[in-house]
């Protein structure tokens, strides 16, 4: 980017000033991607695209041979839910006009299952512990967010044999036998330091031992545009070497007010009593908050909501204390579009909204790491 940028500029006269003011941010950050401190948006590389006249794909790879995106790439969702990774990933392939070829998902919870099938057009396969690796599509790229378990014979040094017993084995044998192109996971923050931080080395050298160069994050959906705060870490990796750029933060995103309907059904209001009692032990400095009560009964308010989980999400987030949040809401919370079509029941939506990927946050690690890893000069 710092070269190909600042070359096109000044071969086309345009003053730092003038590119800034084209594209819509300040000097100081057309100066800061040309010195490499700073990484930009995906849709400020189509901005620069257009306005310098060069390939989106030479944008992208200042360090290497400069080449044009791949038309197509073929994907798997392990752990599938109800197509968060998918969701992501279609925003991030519209954006650099690459085809996504959804080959294969799986997830073993039948109303996820209806729910992917009901936005997607095909039903999930099943138990993933019970699919042979040689019965799954080739396929360039692995999505999986896998669930947390306890890991509890990790961290013996024994490198890919540790992971056996746990869903990651099944990541795992699947991506030694496909050997994929580039993978993206996702788990909870806690799996970082789980046993002094055994579990995640076991998993990190099981990925690298596999022939993969791998980075890793912990991100938090509340810096990427959703109003939720949502630590987790992301796990890259790749068959070719690739220096990561994180996604900056996205200080513009969605509040309470996008996010919170209008008109709500009165079955999720909270009685005059309960709402009278609430307010009498908790007073929000905040016009428009998520209150928070805990299992102690303990209140607290933020504007913006706090982790959404599978269970305790619908029974403790409530509206200004007066009413919980509607599913709905909670899939917006998770960045799933209204077109987002719900054909299960309000509590089996709540439990599928805890169990999501952020959308917008996993589609910003997306418009960072697949041009990193997906032209043609890779290929």
């Amino acid at each position: 980017m710092i070269n190909t940028v600042k070359i096109n500029r000044e071969q086309k006269n345009i003053t730092q000033e003038d590119l800034a003011a084209l594209v819509g941010v300040s000097r100081r950050t057309i100066t800061s991607i040309e010195n490499g401190k700073s990484h930009p948006s995906i849709d400020m590389v189509l901005q620069l695209s257009k306005i310098l006249d060069v390939p989106v794909g030479n944008l992208f790879y200042e360090e290497t041979t400069a080449g044009k995106l791949v038309d197509e790439i073929r994907v798997i969702d392990l752990f599938c839910g109800i197509g968060g990774f998918r969701f992501a990933s279609e925003k991030t392939f519209r954006r650099l006009h690459i085809k996504g070829k959804y080959v294969f998902s799986s997830d073993i919870d039948e109303y996820a299952q209806k729910s992917y099938c009901a936005n997607f057009g095909k039903m999930p396969s099943g138990d993933i512990t019970k699919i042979s690796s040689d019965s799954i599509p080739d396929h360039d790229l692995l999505f999986a967010g896998f669930p947390c378990q306890p890991f509890s014979i990790i961290g013996l040094g024994k490198g890919f044999d540790d992971t056996r017993g746990t869903l990651f084995f099944e990541i795992a044998r699947i991506i030694d036998a496909k050997k994929p192109k580039a993978f993206v996971l996702e788990n909870v923050k806690r799996l970082v330091s789980h046993d002094g931080g055994k579990t995640f080395k076991t998993i990190i050298q099981a990925l690298k031992n596999m022939g993969y160069c791998v980075d890793y994050k912990v991100l938090n959906a509340l810096d990427y545009g959703l109003p939720q705060k949502r630590e987790r870490i992301v796990i890259v990796g790749a068959k070719v070497p690739f220096n990561m750029k994180w996604p900056e933060k996205v200080t513009n995103g969605k509040t309470l007010k996008d996010i919170l309907e209008s008109k709500v059904d009165p079955k999720h209001m909270a009685s005059p009593a309960i709402v009278e009692k609430r307010k009498s032990m908790h007073t929000s400095k905040y016009d428009l908050a998520i209150w928070h009560e805990n299992k102690g009964g303990n209140i607290s308010s933020y504007p913006y909501s706090c982790a959404l989980r599978a269970g305790a999400s619908y029974n403790y987030l409530l509206v200004n204390g007066e009413r919980r949040l509607t599913p709905r809401e909670m899939l917006r919370l998770q960045g799933f579009p209204d077109k987002f079509k719900m054909v299960v029941n309000d509590s089996q939506i709540r439990k599928q909204a805890g169990n999501a990927v952020p959308v917008d946050m996993i589609s910003a690690v997306l418009d960072s790491f697949i041009p990193l890893v997906f032209s043609e000069t890779q290929q």
